[in-house]
């Protein structure tokens, strides 16, 4: 659903500094008061809130590709916790030398952590909602981080249809409502678009213990938005109850299981992803990067950590060798969950997944500009 409402009061009512998805008195307080230390140069909240909100008024920061955190982990269903993940992937992309001024910083979207879409809401739980988060019971705004994602992200391109959005997750059931915006608009640019899907599960569930919008089933809600089916391309799939002819006969997908890859390469997988988009025609690429695609040796701190996947180096050649043929035009990175225990297989000194996180942030922000 889209609110009719002008979208500067959307970014006023919806979104909160970076740092404050997640809606918390003390924990990580310190992380959050270093990253405001960084952006705006004060920790005090008031300061903060103004140096946010001046900065949502300034036109010009608009222009260039934006961050936005949606820190949500209620459409997961494993291990939870990625609702930390902007905060630390933020750490370290402000952190290295990045030229912060070369991008806008959106902050994080309001978040109610019991809620997911406002479809599955009540009367009365809007109105307690509204009142809560607004102020105003009777608005008419959502209440729940899929919907309000939703509505802001796509006013957002109807005012921009070029703006360029690098959103840090949160499961993997935020990048549904983000996809779906990014797609509508590219459709009424008439760009032909495609998503780069790296996971190492396929998401195409209908639905999961009755519930249609989650971290499972988010790829499979977006096949309608798509030029073709086929425009989907899922990279490092290995936990599956299913062959991969099921799923690329079944739903019209495109898969390069991790094992493949390994086999004959990540520059062959590259090329061969670049030779069938370009049949196709198409124009743009959005990347969504689940963290589990990388191999749990390295990327443990996730809900569903997975052995087998893909290096780091073979993930980076694939983006790098596609935004050598495609403008990248949008991307998200879900799933990074800083507070579960690293797992104990990685021969590893230390779980490298926050910097992973980091060094793909830094790498999608290079590729929008």
């Amino acid at each position: 659903m889209c609110v009719k409402m002008d979208v500067n009061l959307k970014l006023k009512n919806y979104l909160v500094p970076p740092g404050n998805g997640v809606f918390t008195v003390n924990t990580a307080k310190e992380r959050k008061d270093i990253l405001h230390q960084q952006i705006f140069g004060t920790a005090i909240p008031g300061k903060v809130s103004k140096c946010f909100t001046d900065s949502l008024a300034d036109e010009s920061n608009f222009t260039k590709p934006m961050i936005l955190g949606i820190c949500s982990d209620c459409g997961g269903g494993i291990l939870r916790g990625a609702n930390w993940g902007p905060l630390f992937i933020r750490k370290e992309l402000y952190e290295a030398e990045t030229g912060a001024e070369d991008f806008f910083d959106l902050g994080d979207i309001r978040v109610i952590p019991h809620l997911l879409h406002d479809k599955y809401l009540n009367s009365q739980t809007l109105k307690s909602c509204r009142s809560a988060l607004f102020g105003d019971e009777d608005s008419q705004l959502c209440v729940s981080p899929l919907s309000i994602s939703y509505d802001l992200i796509s006013s957002i391109y109807e005012q921009r249809p070029a703006a360029k959005l690098l959103f840090f997750g949160g499961d993997h059931s935020v990048s549904f409502p983000v996809t779906k915006a990014y797609l509508e608009s590219k459709k009424r640019s008439g760009i032909k678009t495609a998503i780069i899907h790296f996971d190492a599960h396929t998401d195409l569930l209908d639905q999961r213990l009755g519930i249609d919008y989650c971290f499972g089933s988010w790829a499979y809600h977006i096949l309608e938005d798509l030029p073709d089916p086929s425009h989907l391309i899922q990279v490092g799939i290995r936990s599956s109850g299913k062959e991969k002819s099921h799923w690329e006969s079944k739903f019209g997908v495109v898969q390069y299981w991790a094992q493949e890859i390994k086999n004959v390469g990540a520059g062959a997988i590259a090329e061969s992803i670049t030779t069938s988009l370009k049949s196709k025609g198409v124009e743009e690429i959005y990347i969504s990067f689940d963290i589990d695609a990388i191999d749990s040796e390295y990327a443990s701190k996730t809900g569903t950590p997975e052995d087998q996947g893909l290096e780091p180096h073979q993930a980076h050649q694939i983006i790098d060798k596609l935004c050598e043929s495609f403008p990248l035009t949008g991307a998200d990175i879900v799933e990074v969950a800083p507070f579960i225990e690293a797992s104990q297989k990685s021969s590893l000194s230390k779980d490298m997944t926050i910097e992973i996180a980091g060094e793909l942030a830094r790498k999608f922000l290079e590729k929008l500009k």
